[in-house]
């Protein structure tokens, strides 16, 4: 009865074994080859749990999310013959499991190590058609996007990797250089800021002459206006004395002429020289108006 029962377990076991060791299962995140003695059969099993054959089949895994390859800084030369110490990074991920096993052998750090070598000879060449101004602002976006096409078909064909991204995260320029070409752009801005003072000028000249032309223009407008409307004021102060001297004429002549005896004497410190028996005093001599 116990050895029956000894019996039952071992063979349970030996059955969980091989059952253990002929299925597989493949996680969403992961991509994976199936191998035939050593020869790639399936590389594209989809998450699941699979089926294979001890002995025979061997499957290998990797991870299939996008991988961060950080390049060590490096120098490059520009068209200028001027060399430039660049930091960059690539983003990547396996495109074809089959390539990518046999380029790498499913060795990340191989892939890291041949996807590096192909995106320093493309930044090399990048680099070599450009200016450094071109390679720090002018067209380092466009560098950026046709390295990462360039190197995408290159990495798929050779290695089954998709490069999703390049990006330069740092360029400086070298110890002995950086001195003359800071010098160097610092007279262009200074030239730019000279540039833009003399416009600003030549604005700030055409902008006063305008004002004074206009301030002229309304001066010589309100003078006119001004000297129009003291006319037909003068008018209409003649009109009136005129009908006043008209209705009572001796009226008006005495109304005049206290008006000018209070303007003459109403400073005592004034001497006037004139005849006693000027028409001025008419009022002041005859007590009776002629």
């Amino acid at each position: 009865m116990r050895n029956s029962t000894l019996f039952s377990l071992v063979g349970f076991s030996l059955v969980l074994i091989i059952v253990y060791n002929c299925l597989y299962v493949v996680r969403e995140i992961d991509r994976a080859v199936l191998l035939t003695f050593g020869e790639v059969t399936n590389f594209d099993i989809p998450p699941g749990l699979h089926f294979k054959v001890p002995g025979v089949h061997t499957v290998r895994k990797f991870d299939g999310r996008i991988q961060t390859l950080d390049a060590p800084t490096q120098s490059y030369l520009t068209s200028e013959k001027e060399y430039l110490e660049v930091d960059s990074f690539a983003k990547w991920r396996i495109a074809n499991t089959a390539d990518y096993y046999r380029a790498t052998s499913g060795d990340e750090n191989t892939a890291n190590n041949l996807l590096a070598q192909r995106i320093n000879t493309g930044l090399r060449n990048q680099f070599g058609e450009r200016t450094v101004h071109e390679v720090v602002s002018g067209e380092r976006d466009l560098l950026m996007t046709e390295l990462t096409s360039e190197q995408n078909k290159i990495a798929q064909q050779e290695l089954g990797i998709e490069v999703v991204d390049i990006r330069v995260k740092k360029i400086d320029l070298p110890q002995n250089v950086s001195q003359s070409v800071y010098q160097r752009m610092n007279t262009e801005r200074q030239e730019e800021a000279q540039e833009l003072r003399s416009t600003g000028r030549e604005l700030q000249e055409g902008i006063e002459a305008d004002a004074d032309r206009q301030r002229i223009v309304i001066q010589a407008e309100a003078y006119r206006d001004a000297e129009f409307i003291r006319g037909e004021g003068d008018a209409q102060a003649a009109a009136i004395y005129a009908n006043a001297f008209n209705k009572d004429r001796e009226f008006y002549e005495f109304t005049r002429s206290l008006n000018a005896y209070i303007e003459t004497f109403s400073d005592s410190g004034d001497v006037l020289v004139i005849s006693p028996d000027s028409e001025f005093f008419k009022y002041l001599t005859s007590s009776q108006p002629e």
